[in-house]
């Protein structure tokens, strides 16, 4: 247990390691998504606009700017999540194919990497929710922060698994921009006046959205909303991590012990 351990903290410092090498990914943090969210909310007019919340299943009315910098900043911070695990995956894959052979259990690797997408997106969430404090404030800031940290680690895991799937860090963005725009413009009522359709329920982020919108206008708990997204977030997680695993997969027997590996392997 104490060697195990002992990976499991030398696995977390390389992750949030290799996170902390990605300086567009912290310069789009710090300068994208308070200028979107700014964007949003000074440019779209104050009209009043309809959106259907399904936890207590009737419309509310809410500004047509208030309601995009929410889903805006829902998407923000979805696709900078997503790009930072895709970058960080992809990049530390030989590393960790390494480290399994020197005999880190890949379950110890696995672990770390989603200890990393928590630390990452709960960073996140607290920076968006704080930043439209500069604007108004929403009725349950807790709740709040909690959609945004739900929508961040959907993304995040969705980042792990298409660094299992794609080897271009360019394909990845892409990739990341495409899914993120598609499923956070649809639930605009802005852009979609259909936001309230059957079939925006299964996007991965309709929970997310639903629990920041909630969130920031009325006193009702999402819980099955924030239940909704916390099953994405589990489920693309547990995808994620079996891509991590197939990929990591030792090709010989691990006979090194801890303070081999340290001798060995050196920080990504």
């Amino acid at each position: 247990m104490k060697r195990w351990r002992t990976c499991f903290g030398t696995a977390v410092r390389f992750a949030l390691v290799e996170q902390a090498r990605n300086r567009l990914a912290l310069l789009i943090v710090l300068l994208f998504v308070p200028l979107w969210t700014t964007l949003a909310y000074a440019v779209v007019a104050p009209t009043a606009l309809r959106f259907y919340v399904r936890p207590v299943g009737r419309f509310v009315v809410m500004d047509g700017n208030v309601l995009t910098q929410v889903v805006g900043a829902l998407q923000a911070l979805t696709l900078v999540v997503a790009f930072m695990m895709f970058v960080a995956t992809a990049r530390s894959a030989i590393f960790d194919r390494r480290l399994v052979q020197a005999g880190f259990p890949r379950s110890c690797l696995a672990l770390a990497k989603c200890t990393s997408l928590v630390l990452v997106a709960a960073a996140v969430a607290v920076y968006v929710t704080t930043w439209t404090h500069l604007f108004w404030r929403p009725e349950q800031p807790v709740v709040f922060a909690a959609g945004m940290f739900t929508g961040a680690l959907i993304y995040g895991s969705i980042g792990i698994v298409l660094a299992a799937a794609v080897r271009s860090e360019l394909a990845g963005m892409f990739l990341a921009i495409m899914m993120s725009s598609i499923d956070l413009l649809l639930q605009n009522p802005l852009i979609n006046p259909e936001s309230d359709s059957t079939l925006v329920r299964y996007l991965p982020a309709h929970g997310a959205v639903q629990t920041a919108v909630t969130a920031a206008g009325l006193h009702a708990m999402p819980w099955s909303c924030l239940l909704l997204g916390l099953g994405w977030a589990l489920g693309m997680a547990a995808v994620g991590m079996t891509a991590f695993a197939r990929r990591t997969r030792a090709t010989r027997s691990a006979r090194a012990s801890v303070p081999g590996v340290l001798e060995t392997a050196s920080a990504p």
